[in-house]
Protein backbone atom coordinates (compact mmCIF):
# COMPACT_ATOMS: atom_id res chain seq x y z
CA UNK A 1 0.00 0.00 0.00
CA UNK A 2 1.20 3.51 -0.86
CA UNK A 3 0.18 6.64 1.05
CA UNK A 4 0.94 9.99 -0.57
CA UNK A 5 1.00 12.78 2.01
CA UNK A 6 -0.02 16.37 1.47
CA UNK A 7 2.78 18.79 0.69
CA UNK A 8 2.38 20.97 3.76
CA UNK A 9 2.83 18.19 6.34
CA UNK A 10 5.99 18.66 8.43
CA UNK A 11 8.34 16.01 9.82
CA UNK A 12 6.56 15.95 13.17
CA UNK A 13 3.27 15.27 11.40
CA UNK A 14 4.85 12.50 9.32
CA UNK A 15 6.29 10.78 12.39
CA UNK A 16 2.98 11.11 14.21
CA UNK A 17 1.10 9.48 11.33
CA UNK A 18 3.66 6.65 11.09
CA UNK A 19 3.21 5.99 14.80
CA UNK A 20 -0.57 5.82 14.43
CA UNK A 21 -0.38 3.42 11.49
CA UNK A 22 2.12 1.02 13.11
CA UNK A 23 0.11 1.20 16.35
CA UNK A 24 -3.14 0.23 14.68
CA UNK A 25 -1.96 -2.24 12.03
CA UNK A 26 0.66 -5.00 11.76
CA UNK A 27 2.69 -3.28 9.07
CA UNK A 28 6.11 -1.73 8.52
CA UNK A 29 6.19 1.82 7.22
CA UNK A 30 8.93 2.99 4.85
CA UNK A 31 8.95 6.80 4.42
CA UNK A 32 10.23 8.14 1.10
CA UNK A 33 10.95 11.85 1.03
CA UNK A 34 10.77 13.35 -2.43
CA UNK A 35 11.42 16.88 -3.63
CA UNK A 36 7.70 17.70 -3.72
CA UNK A 37 6.04 15.35 -1.26
CA UNK A 38 6.52 12.44 1.14
CA UNK A 39 5.29 8.94 0.38
CA UNK A 40 4.76 6.18 2.93
CA UNK A 41 5.17 2.58 1.78
CA UNK A 42 3.31 0.02 3.90
CA UNK A 43 4.62 -3.55 3.98
CA UNK A 44 2.75 -6.33 5.76
CA UNK A 45 -0.89 -7.31 6.20
CA UNK A 46 -2.78 -4.32 4.81
CA UNK A 47 -6.03 -6.26 4.28
CA UNK A 48 -7.58 -4.72 7.40
CA UNK A 49 -6.91 -1.18 6.24
CA UNK A 50 -9.94 0.53 4.68
CA UNK A 51 -8.62 2.79 1.95
CA UNK A 52 -11.53 5.23 2.15
CA UNK A 53 -11.18 5.70 5.92
CA UNK A 54 -7.43 6.22 5.79
CA UNK A 55 -7.78 8.52 2.82
CA UNK A 56 -10.11 10.81 4.74
CA UNK A 57 -7.27 11.83 7.08
CA UNK A 58 -6.50 15.52 6.49
CA UNK A 59 -2.77 14.79 6.33
CA UNK A 60 -3.14 12.32 3.47
CA UNK A 61 -3.49 13.21 -0.20
CA UNK A 62 -4.02 9.75 -1.69
CA UNK A 63 -3.98 6.05 -0.74
CA UNK A 64 -3.24 3.31 -3.30
CA UNK A 65 -2.93 -0.46 -3.07
CA UNK A 66 0.06 -2.07 -4.76
CA UNK A 67 -1.10 -5.00 -6.86
CA UNK A 68 2.30 -6.59 -7.46
CA UNK A 69 3.44 -9.06 -4.77
CA UNK A 70 6.88 -7.41 -4.52
CA UNK A 71 6.73 -4.31 -2.33
CA UNK A 72 10.14 -2.98 -1.32
CA UNK A 73 11.54 -3.67 -4.79
CA UNK A 74 8.57 -1.86 -6.36
CA UNK A 75 9.14 1.52 -8.01
CA UNK A 76 5.88 2.72 -6.47
CA UNK A 77 7.58 2.46 -3.06
CA UNK A 78 10.75 4.15 -4.27
CA UNK A 79 10.16 6.36 -7.34
CA UNK A 80 13.82 7.37 -7.73
CA UNK A 81 16.40 4.94 -9.08
CA UNK A 82 18.40 3.27 -6.32
CA UNK A 83 22.14 3.91 -6.42
CA UNK A 84 24.22 1.26 -4.67
CA UNK A 85 27.40 2.57 -3.04
CA UNK A 86 30.36 0.17 -3.06
CA UNK A 87 33.58 1.61 -1.61
CA UNK A 88 34.07 4.81 -3.66
CA UNK A 89 32.09 3.49 -6.64
CA UNK A 90 28.41 3.25 -7.50
CA UNK A 91 26.05 1.08 -9.50
CA UNK A 92 22.79 2.60 -10.67
CA UNK A 93 23.74 6.24 -11.09
CA UNK A 94 25.30 8.17 -13.93
CA UNK A 95 28.41 5.99 -13.81
CA UNK A 96 28.18 2.88 -15.99
CA UNK A 97 29.61 -0.07 -14.04
CA UNK A 98 31.99 -2.53 -15.68
CA UNK A 99 32.69 -5.75 -13.78
CA UNK A 100 35.37 -7.88 -15.42
CA UNK A 101 37.57 -10.86 -14.70
CA UNK A 102 37.85 -14.62 -15.18
CA UNK A 103 35.07 -17.12 -14.65
CA UNK A 104 37.27 -18.90 -12.12
CA UNK A 105 40.25 -17.89 -10.04
CA UNK A 106 42.99 -20.30 -11.11
CA UNK A 107 46.24 -18.96 -9.64
CA UNK A 108 47.80 -15.87 -8.10
CA UNK A 109 49.61 -14.99 -11.30
CA UNK A 110 46.43 -15.34 -13.38
CA UNK A 111 44.07 -13.29 -11.22
CA UNK A 112 46.54 -10.49 -10.44
CA UNK A 113 47.59 -10.16 -14.09
CA UNK A 114 43.99 -9.99 -15.29
CA UNK A 115 42.98 -7.59 -12.49
CA UNK A 116 45.73 -5.13 -13.42
CA UNK A 117 44.87 -5.37 -17.10
CA UNK A 118 41.11 -4.87 -16.80
CA UNK A 119 41.59 -1.95 -14.39
CA UNK A 120 43.84 -0.20 -16.91
CA UNK A 121 41.17 -0.70 -19.58
CA UNK A 122 38.35 0.75 -17.48
CA UNK A 123 36.89 -1.99 -15.29
CA UNK A 124 35.46 -0.66 -12.03
CA UNK A 125 35.07 -4.04 -10.31
CA UNK A 126 36.90 -7.37 -10.45
CA UNK A 127 34.94 -10.59 -10.83
CA UNK A 128 36.27 -14.07 -10.22
CA UNK A 129 34.75 -17.35 -9.12
CA UNK A 130 36.16 -18.95 -5.98
CA UNK A 131 33.25 -21.35 -5.44
CA UNK A 132 31.88 -22.69 -8.73
CA UNK A 133 28.49 -24.41 -9.10
CA UNK A 134 28.96 -26.76 -12.04
CA UNK A 135 26.51 -29.02 -13.84
CA UNK A 136 28.97 -31.91 -13.69
CA UNK A 137 30.33 -33.05 -10.31
CA UNK A 138 33.59 -33.90 -12.12
CA UNK A 139 34.17 -30.38 -13.45
CA UNK A 140 36.46 -27.85 -11.76
CA UNK A 141 34.64 -26.60 -8.66
CA UNK A 142 36.89 -23.64 -7.89
CA UNK A 143 39.67 -23.01 -5.37
CA UNK A 144 37.08 -22.11 -2.71
CA UNK A 145 38.63 -20.35 0.33
CA UNK A 146 42.05 -20.20 -1.36
CA UNK A 147 40.33 -18.48 -4.28
CA UNK A 148 38.89 -15.85 -1.94
CA UNK A 149 42.37 -15.17 -0.58
CA UNK A 150 43.70 -14.68 -4.12
CA UNK A 151 40.87 -12.28 -4.93
CA UNK A 152 41.75 -10.27 -1.83
CA UNK A 153 45.35 -10.17 -3.01
CA UNK A 154 44.26 -8.90 -6.43
CA UNK A 155 42.15 -6.22 -4.72
CA UNK A 156 45.18 -5.20 -2.66
CA UNK A 157 47.25 -4.91 -5.84
CA UNK A 158 44.69 -2.93 -7.85
CA UNK A 159 42.15 -1.35 -5.51
CA UNK A 160 39.31 -2.94 -7.47
CA UNK A 161 36.34 -4.06 -5.33
CA UNK A 162 35.74 -7.80 -5.78
CA UNK A 163 32.57 -9.59 -6.89
CA UNK A 164 32.28 -13.33 -6.33
CA UNK A 165 29.57 -15.96 -5.99
CA UNK A 166 28.34 -17.43 -2.73
CA UNK A 167 26.86 -20.93 -2.58
CA UNK A 168 26.31 -21.83 1.06
CA UNK A 169 24.67 -19.95 3.96
CA UNK A 170 27.43 -21.15 6.28
CA UNK A 171 30.02 -19.07 4.37
CA UNK A 172 28.12 -15.78 4.70
CA UNK A 173 30.20 -14.49 7.61
CA UNK A 174 33.44 -14.90 5.65
CA UNK A 175 31.93 -13.39 2.50
CA UNK A 176 30.71 -10.36 4.45
CA UNK A 177 34.22 -9.90 5.80
CA UNK A 178 36.17 -10.51 2.58
CA UNK A 179 33.95 -9.63 -0.40
CA UNK A 180 32.69 -6.25 -1.65
CA UNK A 181 29.73 -7.52 -3.69
CA UNK A 182 28.23 -10.95 -2.99
CA UNK A 183 26.89 -12.63 -6.11
CA UNK A 184 23.93 -15.01 -5.96
CA UNK A 185 24.07 -17.22 -9.04
CA UNK A 186 21.20 -18.24 -11.28
CA UNK A 187 20.93 -21.68 -9.66
CA UNK A 188 20.55 -20.11 -6.21
CA UNK A 189 18.12 -17.35 -7.13
CA UNK A 190 15.33 -19.17 -5.31
CA UNK A 191 17.46 -20.56 -2.49
CA UNK A 192 15.25 -18.76 0.01
CA UNK A 193 17.24 -19.86 3.07
CA UNK A 194 20.32 -18.22 1.55
CA UNK A 195 18.40 -15.10 0.50
CA UNK A 196 16.96 -14.66 4.00
CA UNK A 197 20.41 -14.82 5.57
CA UNK A 198 21.80 -12.34 3.04
CA UNK A 199 18.91 -10.04 3.97
CA UNK A 200 20.38 -9.81 7.47
CA UNK A 201 23.60 -8.30 6.10
CA UNK A 202 24.15 -4.87 4.61
CA UNK A 203 26.45 -6.10 1.84
CA UNK A 204 25.58 -5.30 -1.80
CA UNK A 205 24.06 -8.40 -3.40
CA UNK A 206 24.30 -9.10 -7.13
CA UNK A 207 21.24 -11.25 -7.83
CA UNK A 208 21.32 -13.15 -11.10
CA UNK A 209 18.08 -14.14 -12.81
CA UNK A 210 17.24 -17.84 -12.62
CA UNK A 211 17.62 -20.11 -15.64
CA UNK A 212 13.88 -20.20 -16.33
CA UNK A 213 12.55 -17.53 -13.97
CA UNK A 214 9.95 -14.93 -14.80
CA UNK A 215 10.64 -11.28 -14.07
CA UNK A 216 8.16 -11.40 -11.19
CA UNK A 217 9.90 -14.43 -9.66
CA UNK A 218 13.21 -12.62 -9.98
CA UNK A 219 11.86 -9.52 -8.23
CA UNK A 220 10.30 -11.68 -5.52
CA UNK A 221 13.75 -13.19 -4.90
CA UNK A 222 15.06 -9.64 -4.47
CA UNK A 223 12.14 -9.01 -2.11
CA UNK A 224 13.35 -11.84 0.15
CA UNK A 225 16.67 -10.03 0.60
CA UNK A 226 15.06 -6.62 1.04
CA UNK A 227 12.42 -7.91 3.44
CA UNK A 228 15.27 -8.92 5.74
CA UNK A 229 16.50 -5.33 5.83
CA UNK A 230 19.12 -5.28 3.07
CA UNK A 231 18.14 -2.85 0.30
CA UNK A 232 21.49 -3.09 -1.50
CA UNK A 233 20.36 -5.35 -4.33
CA UNK A 234 21.65 -5.25 -7.91
CA UNK A 235 19.84 -7.34 -10.52
CA UNK A 236 21.69 -9.19 -13.26
CA UNK A 237 20.10 -10.50 -16.46
CA UNK A 238 22.28 -13.41 -17.63
CA UNK A 239 20.08 -15.06 -20.20
CA UNK A 240 17.22 -17.52 -19.82
CA UNK A 241 16.49 -20.94 -21.24
CA UNK A 242 14.34 -21.04 -24.36
CA UNK A 243 13.90 -23.48 -27.25
CA UNK A 244 16.88 -21.87 -29.03
CA UNK A 245 20.10 -23.83 -28.52
CA UNK A 246 22.56 -22.01 -30.78
CA UNK A 247 23.53 -19.68 -27.95
CA UNK A 248 24.14 -20.88 -24.42
CA UNK A 249 21.05 -18.97 -23.24
CA UNK A 250 18.76 -16.30 -24.67
CA UNK A 251 19.66 -12.80 -23.50
CA UNK A 252 16.39 -11.08 -22.55
CA UNK A 253 17.18 -7.45 -23.31
CA UNK A 254 13.50 -6.58 -22.84
CA UNK A 255 14.03 -7.32 -19.14
CA UNK A 256 15.97 -4.06 -18.83
CA UNK A 257 13.12 -1.62 -19.61
CA UNK A 258 10.69 -3.95 -17.82
CA UNK A 259 12.74 -3.79 -14.62
CA UNK A 260 13.17 -0.04 -15.00
CA UNK A 261 9.39 0.33 -15.13
CA UNK A 262 8.57 -2.08 -12.30
CA UNK A 263 11.47 -1.52 -9.91
CA UNK A 264 13.95 1.07 -8.68
CA UNK A 265 16.77 -1.47 -8.40
CA UNK A 266 19.75 -1.19 -10.77
CA UNK A 267 20.16 -3.84 -13.44
CA UNK A 268 23.29 -5.05 -15.21
CA UNK A 269 23.79 -7.54 -18.07
CA UNK A 270 26.02 -10.61 -18.35
CA UNK A 271 26.67 -11.06 -22.09
CA UNK A 272 29.22 -13.83 -21.51
CA UNK A 273 26.94 -16.35 -19.79
CA UNK A 274 23.97 -15.24 -21.87
CA UNK A 275 25.50 -16.10 -25.23
CA UNK A 276 28.37 -18.50 -24.54
CA UNK A 277 30.37 -16.98 -27.40
CA UNK A 278 33.17 -14.46 -27.05
CA UNK A 279 32.35 -12.81 -30.38
CA UNK A 280 28.88 -11.89 -29.12
CA UNK A 281 30.08 -10.06 -26.04
CA UNK A 282 30.72 -6.73 -27.79
CA UNK A 283 27.38 -6.36 -29.63
CA UNK A 284 25.41 -7.46 -26.56
CA UNK A 285 27.22 -4.87 -24.42
CA UNK A 286 26.26 -2.12 -26.86
CA UNK A 287 22.66 -3.35 -26.99
CA UNK A 288 22.50 -3.39 -23.18
CA UNK A 289 23.66 0.22 -23.01
CA UNK A 290 21.05 1.28 -25.57
CA UNK A 291 18.34 -0.56 -23.60
CA UNK A 292 19.22 1.33 -20.41
CA UNK A 293 21.35 -1.11 -18.39
CA UNK A 294 23.39 0.23 -15.48
CA UNK A 295 26.42 -1.92 -16.20
CA UNK A 296 27.83 -5.17 -17.55
CA UNK A 297 29.73 -8.14 -16.10
CA UNK A 298 32.19 -9.62 -18.59
CA UNK A 299 34.41 -12.68 -18.46
CA UNK A 300 38.03 -11.87 -19.30
CA UNK A 301 40.84 -14.46 -19.39
CA UNK A 302 44.46 -14.07 -20.43
CA UNK A 303 44.39 -17.46 -22.17
CA UNK A 304 40.78 -18.50 -22.95
CA UNK A 305 41.86 -21.67 -24.76
CA UNK A 306 43.32 -23.03 -21.51
CA UNK A 307 40.75 -21.62 -19.08
CA UNK A 308 39.53 -24.12 -16.50
CA UNK A 309 35.98 -22.83 -16.91
CA UNK A 310 33.98 -21.15 -19.70
CA UNK A 311 36.87 -20.39 -22.04
CA UNK A 312 34.73 -20.10 -25.22
CA UNK A 313 32.77 -17.15 -23.81
CA UNK A 314 35.78 -15.31 -22.35
CA UNK A 315 37.51 -12.46 -24.16
CA UNK A 316 41.19 -11.57 -23.89
CA UNK A 317 42.41 -8.46 -22.05
CA UNK A 318 43.31 -6.85 -25.40
CA UNK A 319 39.82 -7.49 -26.75
CA UNK A 320 38.30 -6.22 -23.50
CA UNK A 321 40.16 -2.95 -23.95
CA UNK A 322 38.65 -2.56 -27.43
CA UNK A 323 35.15 -3.31 -26.11
CA UNK A 324 35.45 -0.74 -23.32
CA UNK A 325 36.61 1.95 -25.77
CA UNK A 326 33.54 1.30 -27.88
CA UNK A 327 31.29 1.25 -24.80
CA UNK A 328 32.59 4.71 -23.89
CA UNK A 329 31.14 6.07 -27.13
CA UNK A 330 27.77 4.39 -26.53
CA UNK A 331 27.50 5.45 -22.89
CA UNK A 332 28.28 9.04 -23.85
CA UNK A 333 25.25 9.03 -26.15
CA UNK A 334 23.10 7.79 -23.26
CA UNK A 335 24.45 10.42 -20.86
CA UNK A 336 26.47 7.89 -18.84
CA UNK A 337 30.17 7.81 -18.00
CA UNK A 338 32.76 5.07 -17.61
CA UNK A 339 35.20 5.59 -14.79
CA UNK A 340 38.87 4.94 -15.39
CA UNK A 341 41.35 4.31 -12.61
Amino acid sequence: MIIVLKRDIDEKGVNSLIGEITGNYEVQVQPIKGSECTVLGLVGDTSKIVVEELGSDERIHKVMRVREPFKKANRAFHPANSIIQIADRTIGGEEFAIIAGPCSVESEEQIVEIAKSVKTSGATFLRGGAYKPRTSPYAFQGLEEDGLDLLKLARQETGLPIVTEIMYPQTIEKFVEDVDVIQVGARNMQNFALLKELGKTNKPILLKRGLSSTIEEWLMAAEYIMAGGNDNVILCERGIRTFENYTRNTLDLSAIPAIKKLSHLPIIIDPSHATGFSYMVEPMCMAAIAAGADGVIIEVHNNPAKALCDGPQSITPARFDEVVRKMEKYTAIEGRTIRRG
